[in-house]
């Protein structure tokens, strides 16, 4: 029996591992992929304090470390189901089944899926959701970036190293990203633009070779030329297996209070996974600790 199991081991669950076991909470952290999750697949972290830049690989293993240095246990599987009220809360892996007294979910979100034609036929062929993962693979041709928003804008940029020109399609006439990073690309001489503009389908047989757009304002459509398309229009939380459990809304998120607790005693959401004005790696790692803080004082009750 653990005081506290996780779900999830990038930054928010890290920092709730890493807060609990230096409370001598008995801790156990559930992660289905590597540990740091998103941030594995960050090339360059410029705003997280402390660091002028480091790499997300590094900065995971970093965390990764320190938690199981203070003694996290770590657990690679993915939790299918959760009974999540009363006494003990367990949590179903395919391999077995984990009770807990209090339970924490930092399961984060995952990108979310444009929806049109070609999408899934030429997933892995083109079609990716990690220029960091991809981008070598795409060395001196032409790509697409769909979105406008922070990560389309890092990726996007992170492209210029490989490819001959990145293309921006977004269906607004401003991107939404914060303003350095509009800076730097406004001024790269590899970055186009296509503005009002939305994707209708993804072109290709074998291969991405292209997308087919439609402007919004005079609704004519034409194909753009390229390799790869990199989609980047928001993320999807990660919280599938809490269908049914009442602490979801509609669009899948959890809304904590201000103390990280869902409406189910003992239970703490964190990071990108909750309702949040906020998706950064700093963010989440606060969330991490608050919710570690609030589930000892939880466990100080039972």
């Amino acid at each position: 029996m653990y005081d506290l199991a996780i779900i999830g081991g990038g930054p928010a669950g890290l920092a709730a591992g890493i807060y609990a076991a230096r409370a001598n909470l008995k801790t156990i952290i559930v992660e289905r992929g590597l540990h740091g999750g998103q941030m594995q697949n960050t090339l360059d972290i410029e705003n997280y304090p402390g660091f002028e830049n480091v790499g997300g690989p590094e900065l995971s293993e970093q965390m990764y470390n320190q938690a199981l240095k203070v003694g996290v246990e770590w657990k690679f599987g993915e939790v299918q189901a959760a009974n999540l009220d009363g006494q003990p809360k367990t949590l179903q892996l395919r391999d077995g089944m984990i009770e807990a007294k209090s339970v924490i979910i930092a399961t984060g979100a995952k990108p979310r899926r444009l929806g049109v034609p070609g999408e899934t036929e030429l997933a892995g062929r083109g079609v990716s959701y990690c220029a960091t993962c991809d981008g070598a693979f795409f060395e001196d041709l032409d790509v697409i970036v769909i979105g406008g928003g922070d990560s389309a804008v890092k990726e996007a940029l992170f492209l210029t190293r490989y490819a001959k020109t990145v293309t921006i399609i977004h269906r607004r006439d401003t991107l939404r990203a914060e303003a350095i990073l509009q800076d730097r690309a406004y001024g790269n001489p590899k970055i186009r633009f296509v503005w009002d503009s939305l994707v209708e389908k993804i072109e290709g047989t074998s291969k991405v070779s292209g997308v087919v757009v439609r402007n919004l304002k005079d609704d004519s459509t034409r194909v753009i030329p390229g390799a790869g398309t990199f989609i980047y229009v928001g993320v999807k939380p990660c919280s599938d297996f809490l269908i049914g459990s009442g602490i979801l809304n509609e669009e899948g998120y959890i809304i904590p209070s201000a103390d990280m607790a869902t409406t189910i005693p003992g239970v703490y959401a964190a990071g990108d996974v909750r309702t949040t004005p906020l998706r950064q790696i700093v963010s989440a790692a606060g969330d991490g600790a608050v919710a570690a803080m609030y589930a000892y004082e939880y466990l100080e009750t039972l």
